[in-house]
Order: C-alpha cells, then sequence, then structure tokens
C-alpha cells in the first residue's frame, strides 16, 4: 500500500541536527514541515540520568555499527550512534564544546569562506544557554538559546583532584575550555541541567512538537531521495510495512550524521560512480566525495588501579579535560586529556572493575587518517562498510604516544597520590615507544566523533557548496557533522548545533526569496 503527501520542508533524521532544522523550520506557520525519524518515539528511561550513559550503548536507542578490522589482530571497533529522537545527543557523554578556534579557521584556510569560527560564532550563542554560569563571557557565549548548559555543579574528588596534578605538572588552567578560546585545563561545560541531560528533544524539538505545521513519523526508514532529473522531488521511506512517497515543494535536508548521510545519498545514487556500479545502484549524480574523508577521534589512555574506591558520579563519567598541542609545530592544539572516573579500556583487555580504578583519557583531535562509509548493498537494510582507517597515518601514532606520556606525568603528580595505586594498563614496564604503539593498537577505541564524509568545499570532491546544497543536486542539502571539511578539536555535539542553526536559516532565506535554489 502506497500514499504520496507533498511538504515544504522534508527533514531526514531527528537526531541534535534533525530536532533543531525542523524546530527553526516550523517557527515560521506557512511552512509545511515533515521529519522522518528510522527510530522509536519513546525515550529510555536511562537517557535522562546522566551517569547512566553508557548502559545505553548497545540499545535499541543505538544503531550499534562496528567498523571493518583495524588492526592486524582483527580488532573491530564498535560505532555507536543514536536510533530515535534525539539521535546521538539522547545517548552521548554529554559533554559541551566548540573546539578550539584553529579548528574553524582551517576550514576558511582551505577555501570553504563563511565557516571559520567567527563566522560560527552567531549559532554557537544561539543554541546555547548560559544564565547564571560564572567566568562565561557574553560576547562568546549564548545566553538565551534553547539548549541549558553549564560545568559540573556537584564536582568529582578525582576530578579535582586531576585538575590539581595538571597544574603541578605546569600547565595552565582555562576559565572557559567550552568557548573556543581557550588551552589548558579545565571545567568543561556538560548537556546537563538540573541533574537531567538536554538533548535535541528537551531542548528544540519537545517545545516545537505541538506546532500544527510539523509532523513527525518515527519507525521510518528512508531507502532514497527522489529524483527527477537533477531535481530532488521528495523522498520513499517504509513504516509498518507500509512503502510511502513524499513529495516536497522546497528542500529535503538530510540530518542523518556522519554515516547515514552518505549511506542514503549513495543508496539514491549519488557518490561515486566506481562504488555505486560495484554494489548495483545506477549512478544518478557522480560524486566522488560521498562517504569519502571519513575522520574519527581514537581514544586510549592510562588505566590506573586506585588506592580506595572510586566514589560514583552523579554527572557524565568526564565533567574534567584538558586541549593541548602535542608539539609547538602544531597550528592549533591537537589531543585532549580527561580524567574519566572509571577503567575505560578496550573490553578485551584486562583491569580493575568500577570503583576500583580511574582513566587518564587521550583523544586525537586532529587526525591525519581518512577513512570511508561504504555500501555493503542496493538496500537500506544492509549496514554500512566503516573503515575510519585508524592509525594508518604514522603522525597519529607519533602524537597518541606523546599524549600518553603526558598522562603519565599528569597521572604520577602528588595531587593524585591519595587515589593511585598501580598503573593496570599499558603497565609500568611499558614505556618505549615500540611498546606504547602496540598499546595503542590493542587498547583502541572510538570517542564517535564522526565526521566529513559529505565535506563543504568548493573543489571537486567537495560533496556539498558553502550553502550546504548537494553539488549538482537542486532542493537537497545535508546539515549535520559529516559536512565538516576536518572534524574540529572537541566533541562535535555543540558544532553539529550550530550547523543545523546555520542550515536552517540558509533554508528559510531561500524559502522566502522564492523555491528550490540552484544546485
Amino acid at each position: 500500500m502506497a500514499s504520496v503527501t507533498e511538504f515544504d520542508y522534508l527533514v531526514v533524521g531527528a537526531g541534535s541536527a534533525g530536532c533543531v532544522v525542523a524546530a527553526r523550520l516550523s517557527e515560521d506557520s506557512d511552512a509545511r514541515v515533515l521529519l522522518l525519524e528510522a527510530g522509536g518515539s519513546q525515550p529510555l528511561e536511562a537517557m535522562a540520568i546522566p551517569p547512566a550513559w553508557p548502559t545505553l550503548l548497545g540499545s535499541s536507542a543505538d544503531w550499534a555499527d562496528e567498523t571493518v578490522p583495524q588492526t592486524t589482530a582483527g580488532l573491530r571497533v564498535p560505532w555507536p550512534r543514536g536510533r530515535g529522537l534525539g539521535g546521538s545527543s539522547s545517548i552521548n557523554a554529554m559533554n559541551f564544546l566548540r573546539g578550539h578556534r584553529t579548528s574553524y579557521d582551517s576550514w576558511n584556510e582551505a577555501g570553504v569562506e563563511g565557516w571559520g569560527y567567527d563566522d560560527l560564532l552567531p549559532y554557537f550563542k544561539r543554541s546555547e544557554d548560559l544564565t547564571g554560569v560564572a567566568g562565561r563571557n557574553a560576547t562568546v557565549r549564548g545566553l538565551d538559546g534553547p539548549l541549558r548548559v553549564g560545568p559540573a555543579v556537584e564536582r568529582h574528588p578525582v576530578a579535582r583532584a586531576f585538575l590539581a596534578a595538571t597544574l603541578e605538572a605546569g600547565y595552565t588552567e582555562a576559565e572557559d575550555l567550552s568557548g573556543g578560546l581557550q588551552e589548558g585545563f579545565g571545567w568543561t561545560d556538560l548537556s546537563i541541567a538540573d541533574g537531567t541531560r538536554q538533548d535535541g528533544v528537551t531542548a528544540y524539538l519537545g517545545p516545537a512538537m505541538d506546532r500544527p505545521n510539523l509532523h513527525v513519523v518515527t519507525d521510518a526508514l528512508v531507502y532514497r531521495v527522489a529524483l527527477d532529473g537533477d531535481r530532488c522531488t521528495g523522498v520513499e521511506y517504509s513504516t509498518e510495512g507500509d512503502s510511502v512517497t513524499v513529495r516536497c515543494s522546497g528542500e529535503v535536508v538530510l540530518c542523518a550524521g556522519a554515516v547515514g548521510s552518505p549511506q542514503l545519498l549513495m543508496l539514491s545514487g549519488i557518490g561515486p560512480q566506481d562504488h555505486l556500479s560495484q554494489v548495483g545502484i545506477t549512478t544518478a549524480v557522480h560524486l566522488p566525495g560521498v562517504g569519502a574523508n571519513l575522520q574519527d577521534h581514537a581514544i586510549s589512555g592510562i588505566v590506573y588501579e586506585s588506592a580506595r574506591p572510586v566514589p560514583a558520579t552523579v554527572n557524565n563519567h568526564g565533567e574534567m579535560q584538558g586541549l593541548i598541542r602535542s608539539s609547538a609545530r602544531t597550528t592549533g592544539p591537537d589531543l585532549q586529556l580527561t580524567i574519566v572516573d572509571v577503567p575505560l579500556r578496550e573490553d578485551s583487555l584486562p583491569g580493575p572493575d568500577i570503583g576500583r580504578g580511574y582513566t587518564i583519557m587521550v583523544a586525537l583531535m586532529t587526525p591525519f587518517s581518512h577513512g570511508t562509509i561504504r555500501l555493503a548493498g542496493p538496500t537500506p537494510s544492509a549496514s554500512p562498510i566503516i573503515d575510519p582507517r585508524y592509525y594508518s597515518d604514522d603522525r597519529d601514532i607519533d602524537r597518541m604516544i606523546h599524549g600518553l606520556r603526558v598522562a603519565r606525568e599528569i597521572g604520577s603528580a602528588p595531587a593524585l597520590a591519595h587515589w593511585r595505586g598501580n598503573e593496570a594498563l599499558p603497565g609500568p614496564d611499558v614505556h618505549d615507544d615500540e611498546g606504547l604503539r602496540a598499546y595503542l593498537f590493542r587498547n583502541l577505541r572510538s570517542y564517535s566523533h564522526y565526521a566529513g564524509t559529505c565535506r563543504v568545499g568548493v573543489d571537486e570532491t567537495a560533496v556539498v557548496d558553502p550553502t550546504l546544497r548537494v553539488r549538482g543536486v537542486s532542493g537537497l542539502r545535508v546539515a549535520d557533522a559529516s559536512v565538516m571539511p576536518s572534524v574540529i578539536s572537541a566533541n562535535t555535539n555543540a558544532t553539529v548545533y550550530a550547523i543545523a542553526e546555520r542550515a536552517a536559516e540558509l533554508m528559510r532565506t531561500t524559502h522566502r526569496s522564492g523555491p528550490h535554489g540552484s544546485p
């Protein structure tokens, strides 16, 4: 059974970006907006409880992907990403950081004008509400946005000791590391208010749900965008066994993330022609950059047995962070260190139990290693082939080795003596570069900050132009982490909100000036 309806805007994916775009577009009462989400409508109880977020991984709210083998030992890295209203903002670790301004200015330097830090600043401010938070400068931080954020109120004692240890090791304290202008260590903003997670649904979509012009359909698996020549005319999806075609008189915007958006483009025949031919899909628009340029933050760390029981947290397990440079030669900070109040490690590795250990986590913020998202077949039910190619560039390994050495230096500082027991991983006998390199390949995890697979740019391998329109197709845009030319030097959620805020403004401006626009 098939049905056909028509809207002014179709938004695919109700994650962080989709919640923003649908809510902002529906502020125009004459605009008919449809938001489609593959996951369900009901939140899981654990979503609201900040320290419970690890239990959401592998749940019904997670696509629960994994990479192809990333090491000679065949290690497949889990790749969680949100499924359901709120998407990854409803299952993530709730760190709210922009990344250093050099991340964005490098986009401008690469020829993508209009996407530097100063260009995005109004959209960062538009999304956030830091009313009453001390140490936040209103010239660069937002005070009246929908998303309430701020640093931890009840601070974990191990995190307090970690900050003191970083100062003993000679690093500087940052008053507002979340603002994008500082380096050093400090209490970062969290998407937590009054002890409850603040996600895309809470901040954006929920308040808009009663608008008569906004329609939300969940359990709707979109399997292609519809094309008439070089014009996107709508989407096709299935729900409850029915096949539905929805037409769009204005624009379709993909907000399915760095995995879902390129997957949907390729299923629609928009992508690299050689790959599409291999999986039996006729090419409608040859865009070789679709699914390429995949980037993520690899993480590892120094795991300690604790000298005394580690108290349970009321926050997110990682409320204190630092942003540093691996070398004075780098153009910006490229390593993030975080104190985690649990023994975080790859699942197969031995180590202390929760409550008996903690981790100084090291994350590679500006990876040279890039990978791909590819299709396993021509149907949307086939899981995508994810290959981030972690550490395929030796420069990444060198920087992570430096990060482990910094973590050890901080971990051995007097301020942590009260908590510090034995080093569980990699172990006190692993000191040389060869041993640390081997450890990084064994203790390899994803920070779940996927980006870059529908890159914005002006060259032939860019997927979207600076207004986020898909090149060669009219009436189709992408607005999520996939459009980042390079992954930023922070957790990506705050930036996704800003990208979506800007996308909604671009679309509303187009809608008011005339339909469709040009490809």
